[in-house]
């Protein structure tokens, strides 16, 4: 990780304290914590409107009982095998299955993916978490130290 470097910030005092609000209510034990996430979303979604590459997770929760939806769900990601890094399937109960499906590649094409997989009926959840692609020495390394970023909940289709 690079050196620390200190700056001023000026800010209306209303602003600062809604904003002292908000990261009380997340958590946060200091304002630089809070701004540093704050500037790492702003990262992501800039990387992601303009399609760079990114690593992310799509999260599905479906009926394990609805076959046709497992094979449309298999289908979609041999159809996507440019991004897709792995898969894992979770039983969760007796009806309920869990798809944590790894992507690394454009946002775009990761969005086109989180939408088709959207668009399937019998899905109660889609989550789409996405971290930009971070480089040292032109290696992947691991976000989870930077934190990850939820880009969109996606509302899945009616059951």
């Amino acid at each position: 990780m690079s050196e620390l470097v200190r700056f001023g910030v000026s800010l209306p005092g209303e602003l600062l304290d809604r904003f002292d609000s908000g990261i009380r209510r997340k958590g946060y034990t200091s304002r630089s914590e809070a701004l540093r996430d704050l500037i790492r979303e702003d990262l992501v979604k800039r990387e992601w409107e303009k399609g760079e590459a990114v690593v992310g997770v799509i999260m599905l929760v479906f009926d394990h009982h609805s076959r046709e939806l497992q094979n449309s769900i298999t289908d979609l990601q041999h159809n996507h095998l440019t991004v897709i890094i792995s898969s894992q399937h979770i039983h969760l109960d007796y009806n309920n299955c869990l798809e944590a499906i790894i992507l690394k590649g454009r946002a775009d094409r990761i969005q086109k993916l989180a939408d088709l997989l959207k668009a399937q009926r019998g899905l109660s959840i889609v989550l789409l978490i996405c971290r930009q692609r971070v480089r040292k020495s032109h290696e992947w390394v691991s976000a989870a130290s930077l934190g990850w970023t939820i880009v969109s909940l996606l509302p899945s289709s009616a059951a």
